[in-house]
């Protein structure tokens, strides 16, 4: 029965002293005689086990985290209400339903230079429009999700100016590669044919 038992949940079986007993006598009961039971007894003392081996038995793997927590603060009592924001449509649904639109725009026009067979350069720009669009959408919620404001104000701060920054870097980029290059669909096209 040992044999087929995790390190992890025998040592966490045998914990106290009666679990111990117990299992030393379901152990001698079974395939062990007892003389090898009792030479084991002192292996299963609670003082022998390490405690963060009692805390984690079932733990697969070791947490290590990458970045140490967020500051936690606590505002008001438990009784305090919590403060719900002025509804404003412009944030939420006209919000929400932009980033759709530009989600659901980019099906059509990724895929109709390539069906179509023909390099138009205003499809060109609205398909990079689009892009840039989409990604600053994209990440400004996870800048949004991860450092939040209240708790982070200054990384937050920090992380959507970087962000804007990254933002006009890539449209004058697609920009010049729109206007003194071959534009992205052509560069698409010949990097498949390649």
């Amino acid at each position: 029965m040992a044999s087929i038992m995790r390190p992890g949940l025998l040592r966490q079986a045998c914990q106290t002293p009666a679990a111990s007993q117990r299992m030393l006598s379901t152990m001698a009961g079974s395939a062990i005689n007892r003389p090898i039971a009792q030479q084991l007894r002192p292996a299963f003392a609670r003082s022998a086990i390490p405690k963060s081996t009692r805390i984690a038995a079932f733990h697969a793997t070791q947490r290590n985290q990458i970045l140490p927590p967020l500051p936690q603060t606590i505002v008001g009592t438990a009784n305090d209400p919590v403060p719900v924001p002025n509804p404003s449509p412009s944030h939420g649904n006209y919000h929400w339903t932009f980033e759709r639109i530009v989600a659901a725009g980019l099906i059509p026009v990724t895929i109709a230079p390539f069906a179509a067979g023909s390099l138009n350069p205003v499809t060109d720009s609205i398909l990079c429009a689009l892009l840039i669009i989409h990604s600053h959408i994209g990440f400004e919620a996870c800048i949004i999700d991860y450092f939040p404001k209240k708790r982070v104000p200054r990384v937050h701060k920090a992380s959507l100016w970087a962000l804007r920054a990254g933002t006009v870097a890539l449209g004058l980029a697609l920009y010049s590669f729109e206007t003194n290059d071959v534009g992205i669909t052509e560069a698409i096209t010949r990097l498949w044919h390649a």
